[in-house]
């Protein structure tokens, strides 16, 4: 039975091809810079349109180096539920909403 058995390599685990021959696509190395002074630099394809900002790996955004500033939109900011609710209701009637509900549940799954 051991004769009969396939052998072959590990499949998914080392490729056929070679890369002689392959050229790689043309890039751009793009430099960002934070407010506070900390460097980001991407590399882009060389096609490709640049963005005006950037989120560094701190989650500080950085601006283009070189680059124009970006656009500062006039647009209205997302209003999110808790806002719109606020414009509703003030914090007392909330207060005394939620003590309610509250009391409504307690009575409904009492022990």
């Amino acid at each position: 039975m051991s004769d009969r058995s396939l052998r072959g390599m590990r499949l998914g685990s080392q490729s056929m091809e070679t890369e002689a021959g392959v050229e790689p696509a043309p890039r751009q190395r793009v430099e960002y810079r934070t407010e506070d002074g900390e460097r980001v630099f991407v590399i882009f394809a060389a096609e490709a349109e640049i963005p005006p900002t950037w989120t560094a790996k701190s989650g500080k955004v950085a601006v283009l180096v070189d680059g124009s500033k970006p656009d500062v939109s006039h647009e209205k900011p997302v209003r999110t539920h808790w806002d719109m609710l606020l414009e509703r209701r003030s914090m007392e009637e909330l207060e005394q909403t939620l003590q309610q509900r509250l009391e409504s549940y307690r009575e409904r799954h009492a022990v």
